[in-house]
């Protein structure tokens, strides 16, 4: 199997749970992503008693996820020289994904997760180190050996380092992929992700139905009609009903696994995990769906975006 240079933010979560009364007091729209400064995420966590801390960021657990699963992750980012840098570098050392972090003079980036009740999150995000990735980053030894470069739609927001890593990529061959995140960044991005497409850049496009929403400003399948022109892969997961799967013309309706969420923080990470390790298997895009699904449906049931390893039994046994 191809290797996967995963490029996304290196944060360690910091998950509480709330109310819904809680989050409307904080004046941000539930379910979307807030980036703070470090004041204000000391407030946030100053409030927390016995916070669940899990090394994470979107990429770094998607490529956790596939290597767990059997395949070969790389990830670059940049932590601080402080404790939540090391937990984060030990987190990648022991799930076997290939460490192309470096270092930064700036404290480790960090994610306040605040769960309510029906099990959404809302995410307020201090990048830290991570926000000095740059363009001088990406030369084309990074990607020896990788056949798929895949980023985080979060990164967009430093725009001339996103174009950079698609670009090289491109012009080495390597193919490339792209999740939405948010739906606040597709709107916030929507220029340098709009060049990129049209250029050609992505291969494959990853959205939930409100960033696929954000984007075409339709829902469901017809918000997939508008990604599958864009990119030779489209996904469009529309929550408890599945996701649509569009490649070559075909479209592939994926059920969901319908299990008892206890947290969704993690969720679209996972899946996306599984559906590269399908993709990059050659399997055709049910089998690659179902096995995302399998594997969303075992982060949803723990807190935090880490299945413990009796989850990964079962999802290997059924593989």
């Amino acid at each position: 199997m191809k290797k996967v240079l995963g490029m996304g933010a290196a944060l360690v979560d910091v998950l509480a749970n709330v109310t819904d009364e809680w989050v409307a007091t904080q004046g941000v729209q539930k379910g979307g992503m807030n980036s703070v400064e470090w004041p204000q995420m000391e407030k946030f966590l100053a409030g927390i008693e016995k916070p669940l801390r899990v090394p994470g960021g979107s990429t770094c657990n998607t490529m956790v996820g596939l290597s767990r699963l059997g395949g070969k992750a790389s990830f670059i980012s940049k932590v601080g020289d402080d404790e939540l840098g090391r937990l984060f570098l030990d987190h990648l050392k022991k799930n076997g994904v290939e460490s192309k972090v470096g270092k930064s003079d700036v404290a480790t980036g960090c994610v306040f997760s605040a769960v309510t009740p029906d099990a959404q999150r809302s995410m307020w995000t201090f990048l830290g180190a991570s926000n000095f990735l740059d363009s001088e980053d990406f030369v084309p030894a990074l990607f020896d050996g990788v056949g798929l470069l895949y980023a985080e739609g979060y990164r967009a927001f430093n725009g001339d380092c996103f174009k950079k890593s698609f670009t090289l990529a491109r012009s080495l061959g390597v193919e490339t992929a792209l999740d939405f995140s948010s739906f606040g960044v597709v709107e916030a991005c929507r220029g340098v992700i709009d060049e990129l497409l049209d250029q050609k850049m992505i291969d494959i496009v990853i959205a939930n139905e409100d960033e696929a929403f954000a984007y075409a400003g339709v829902k469901e399948e017809a918000s997939l009609e508008v990604l599958a022109k864009k990119a030779k892969v489209a996904v469009v997961k529309v929550g408890k009903k599945g996701a649509f799967i569009a490649k070559d013309g075909v479209v592939t309706k994926v059920d969901a696994k319908v299990v008892k969420a206890v947290d969704t923080t993690g969720a679209g990470d996972l899946w996306a995990s599984g559906f590269l390790y399908g993709y990059l298997s050659g399997w055709d895009m049910l089998r690659s769906g179902n096995l995302a699904s399998l594997v969303a449906s075992e982060v949803v049931q723990v807190m935090g975006a880490q299945i413990p390893d009796e989850g990964w039994a079962r999802i290997h046994a059924e593989m």
